[in-house]
């Protein structure tokens, strides 16, 4: 990079401390630190959920898919088709729940109806989850972005922890959140730019290049996941991450919290909506400049010999560093750069929640009584997180796999077992703490057995597994439990319901019937991609 990208690089990330900064001074509890004050916006919320799931690591991985990887191409597109179904699914069963709790963490319902046990229990396995897939995201984005900046990795690596640390401990969930809009909109432009870029220089005839006609389907029912070894199909990839997402956006406390953030109800279901609208979008983009670089790659041996004998990932970090105008550079790796600890600040910022809710005042209550005392506790414990997390990221192996497969793998083994303690607290008034907490044991075993044991089935099932299991041994070992108390059955979605009688059917809600409209449309879009590309190339 030049002095001028340079310039803009530090530029950009001093002004994304100085947010954290500025932000904190509206900070006089942990309520404010870790729920904004419970003021922020649907827009604001849904943006930033967003941003977290599609901005740089999307970014670097989707169009590797595309153009790199082995049994790539836009099927990656099938990620997509469950997004709104979830949103729906989380909205009128999870959100009416989430906002009955008086703190920061989600896992405070599984106190509520279960007992402490199994909030315990949920907490530690959200905070071994998310403390692995933090370090795996810190590592691999560090990998990526050391080559193209021309850094040595662990500098790379010290420098974005370093920066997401400050600015998350500094400002909390609001500087998370404007953060990651930010970084989202220069991202997308960036990608905007890099595409017209690479289409100018094509010349735009493309009819005498072509590219394998599988990497350009973007619905494969010939495979189904279940032990043929093929992951990106049809079938797993709907239904697989229909629990993957409900699992992460809905009980995950890195995403979750945000829903919390809100002023209430209805406000956190327009965030999930919103969130559930604008994902497809910029995904699509990200799918089409892959395909554009895969025939970059025909028409310029140079640049095909820059990515010769290295991992998908540096596919589209080194296209914007030789092409890309000088300042545009800057400006796009500034982005690349701070939306790569888009999920770390993120991570920080609910680790800390769930550390302080869920242990801290579990075990110490009186701290509770000095509010600016568990402020600072609060950012003590999240600075420690990134500290942890950092270290951690030593210690995580190089893989073949992109970044973005690596850290969906951990999320389908851990989603289906705590999505399967929410939703069967919720809908099973039979279900006891003890019976729970026998099941999540047995689902993620189970997925961690199928991972090592049996690869030949898709990791995109795990989700589905992990939760039948959990639900199944839940409902059977709690037959020969105690049936749950009273108050434990009032946290069920019916007793919520009955104790707000004014809530509407979701049969009724308009927002429902938007979602799944638009989950026909994006099929529909992406089967007409398929066809358009299948003719030109």
């Amino acid at each position: 990079m030049t002095l001028i990208d340079w310039t803009v690089l530090i530029i950009y990330l001093i002004g994304i401390i100085g947010l954290g900064v500025w932000l904190a001074k509206r900070q006089h509890s942990t309520d404010d630190y870790f729920l904004g004050g419970r003021k922020m916006g649907p827009t604001v919320i849904a943006t930033s959920l967003a941003a977290n799931q599609v901005s740089a690591i999307s970014l670097i991985s989707a169009p590797a898919f595309v153009a790199l990887k082995t049994g790539g191409g836009i099927k990656w597109l099938q990620f997509e088709f469950a997004v709104p179904i979830a949103m729906i699914a989380i909205m009128f069963l999870l959100v009416p729940v989430f906002r009955q709790l008086s703190g920061a963490s989600v896992y405070e319902y599984a106190e509520r109806r279960f007992g402490v046990g199994t909030r315990l229990t949920l907490s530690a396995l959200f905070m071994f989850s998310r403390g692995l897939s933090t370090s795996v995201i810190l590592y691999t984005s560090a990998l990526v972005l050391s080559v193209v900046l021309g850094l040595p990795i662990y500098i790379t690596m010290v420098i974005m922890a370093v920066v997401a640390i400050a600015y998350t401990t500094i400002g909390g969930i609001m500087a998370d959140v404007y953060s990651d809009i930010i970084q989202l909109v220069i991202l997308y432009g960036g990608v905007l730019v890099a595409l017209i870029v690479s289409i100018n220089m094509l010349g735009g005839d493309l009819s005498s290049l072509s590219i394998d006609p599988e990497r350009l389907n973007s619905i494969d029912f010939s495979h189904h996941g279940f032990g043929d070894g093929q992951t990106f199909a049809f079938w797993p990839m709907i239904i697989g991450c229909l629990f993957l997402y409900m699992g992460y956006y809905g009980c995950d406390q890195s995403q979750a919290q945000r829903l919390l953030a809100t002023p209430d109800n209805r406000q956190a279901q327009n965030a999930l909506m919103i969130n559930g609208l604008i994902r497809f979008p910029i995904v699509l983009t990200y799918i089409i400049f892959g395909v554009v670089l895969a025939v970059f790659i025909q028409t310029h041996p140079d640049f095909a010999a820059l990515l010769k004998g290295k991992n998908p990932d540096y596919l589209v970090p080194t296209f914007m560093i030789h092409y890309l105008p000088v300042g545009v550079v800057g400006l796009v790796m500034a982005g690349l750069f701070a939306a790569s600890m888009s999920s770390l600040d993120s991570a920080y910022n609910s680790l800390s929640a769930v550390t302080v809710t869920d242990f801290v005042l579990k075990f110490k209550p009186k701290i509770a009584q000095n509010s600016l005392k568990m402020l600072r506790l609060s950012k003590l414990i999240t600075l420690l997180w990134g500290i942890f997390t950092a270290g951690g990221a030593y210690f995580v192996a190089k893989s073949s796999s992109t970044v973005i497969e690596l850290v969906n793998m951990i999320g389908s083994a851990f989603a289906g077992p705590i999505l399967a303690t929410f939703l069967g607290g919720i809908l099973f008034r039979s279900i006891t703490g003890s019976g729970v907490v026998t099941g999540i044991i047995v689902g993620t075993a189970l997925n961690f057995f199928l991972g090592q044991c049996v690869p030949s089935i898709s990791w995109l099932w795990w989700g589905p597994i992990g939760f039948c299991t959990t639900l199944s041994v839940s409902l059977i070992y709690s037959k020969i439990s105690p049936t749950a108390s009273r108050i434990s059955e009032d946290w069920t979605l019916k007793g919520i319901l009955n104790k707000h009688p004014e809530k509407q059917s979701w049969l009724k809600d308009k927002r429902v019937y938007t979602l799944a409209i638009y989950t026909f449309v994006i099929i529909i879009i992406s089967i007409i991609v398929s066809r358009v590309l299948h003719s030109i190339l």
